[in-house]
């Protein structure tokens, strides 16, 4: 088992586009265990991509509740209706904001043996795919919020979202 450190808010990381798996080595397999792995090691999370454990593939995983669901090279091919709701991120700990998505997608992956296979989700779940496959193209859930606001999850303290992301990158140089 092996749990790997989440990359936080700011690491360059995070904004840079992950590169396609292809074919499937047991590297990724290794990964895609190490995402599983660090994604149960606390309660409470739901889904957890390649580029959050510093590595630039697109992969994810995810569990909503009905077991573990695996990303390789995943690609949204159909949305429809809209959904708005608070979301958070790994990288991001403590803070939640209001994000709209799409309440449907339909998305086109790849699984452990190789072969190209085709997810529907709705609500929640579609939701949390499209969070992790953003990840994948360097986009945070921030990049989204809808009012403006950052929300403290312990205080409740409001923060603007553009305030935090400044703050953020002008502490790492950028």
């Amino acid at each position: 088992m092996t749990v790997r450190t989440i990359l936080p808010f700011g690491d360059p990381a995070l904004r840079s586009k992950a590169k396609p798996v292809g074919d499937i080595a047991p590297r990724i397999l290794k990964t895609l265990d190490d995402l599983s792995d660090t994604l149960y090691a606390d309660d409470g999370r739901a889904g957890l991509a390649a580029p959050q454990i510093g590595i630039l593939r697109r992969l994810a995983v995810l569990d909503m509740g009905d077991g573990l669901i695996e990303l390789i090279d995943p690609r949204i091919v159909e949305r429809q209706g809209a959904q708005t709701g608070f979301e958070a991120c790994l990288s991001f700990p403590g803070f939640f904001g209001q994000v709209e998505r799409a309440s449907y997608v339909r998305v086109e992956t790849t699984d452990r043996q190789g072969r190209r296979v085709t997810l529907e989700a709705e609500g929640d779940a579609a939701r949390c795919m499209q969070h992790e496959i953003d990840h994948l193209d360097g986009i945070l859930f921030v990049d989204h919020v809808r009012d403006r606001w950052l929300i403290h999850e312990k205080t409740k303290q409001k923060l603007d979202v553009m305030d935090v992301v400044r703050r953020t990158y002008a502490k790492d140089g950028r």
